[in-house]
């Protein structure tokens, strides 16, 4: 621990070093004020990920989850977006095991959509497409009072609607999600019939138009962004 913690300390420095205060500024503008951050552009975010992956030298996945552990405590979007990036680059190394603790850094790490979704489009989805036995999982998750595991259990089938896959579970979390009222999670879920509906338009299409009358609005008009217009007229009808 202590060596991940002098490397903690390298980063630290590296992000202050650079940090932009228009950045920050304009982040903390787009996200409301809820965002902490240091003032970075994403793309030096993830070249300063793989810079410091690198320099640790092949490192064990447990090595690479130590350092992650200490940059979600932190609170700061720019290390959460690096603890994003190093968890998915040991992805050959994943094991059944790692589903517990990359529910754990949702639920008590995740505050805001861009960590939410970086997240779980890539290192979630990744894990659950290795060991599709912990899609139930994501069933409870549209239990939780947290927002951010609501939305985690639609956004982490991101990647896997876009190759048509698990799509009985996806129709069975929205279904679990169809009513929740935070628009976090409706657009989430709702991104999340968009992806699947370029493999399964007309099933998507068959189970928004059974529920449109019911379905937020904001839900609905995710989910049928990319059907063709004659559908999404249908769709939106009242």
């Amino acid at each position: 621990m202590a060596d991940m913690q002098f490397l903690l300390n390298d980063i630290r420095n590296d992000l202050i070093n650079r940090a932009d205060e228009t950045v920050k500024k304009k982040s903390q503008r787009f996200f409301k004020g809820e965002l902490k951050s240091y003032g970075l552009r994403n793309p030096d975010v993830h070249a300063l990920a793989k810079y410091y992956y690198k320099l640790m030298d092949s490192p064990s996945k447990e090595e690479v989850f130590q350092l992650c552990e200490l940059l979600w405590r932190s609170g700061y979007a720019e290390e959460a977006l690096m603890a994003c990036d190093l968890s998915f680059y040991v992805k050959k190394q994943y094991t059944p095991s790692d589903f517990k603790i990359f529910q754990s850094w949702i639920d008590k790490y995740v505050n805001n959509w861009a960590s939410c979704d970086t997240f779980c489009n890539h290192t979630v989805g990744t894990l659950l497409q290795k060991y599709p036995e912990y899609l139930s999982d994501l069933k409870k998750w549209t239990q939780s009072d947290n927002r951010w595991m609501r939305r985690a259990a639609a956004v982490s089938l991101i990647v896997p609607a876009r190759k048509g896959k698990f799509f009985k579970e996806i129709l069975e979390i929205t279904t679990l999600l169809l009513l929740d009222t935070d628009y976090l999670v409706q657009k989430g879920y709702g991104w999340m019939l968009k992806e699947a509906s370029k493999e399964h338009e007309q099933q998507v299409f068959e189970f928004v138009m059974a529920n449109k009358a019911i379905m937020p609005r904001t839900a609905l008009r995710y989910a049928i962004e990319k059907m063709p217009k004659s559908l999404k007229e249908q769709a939106m009808e009242k």
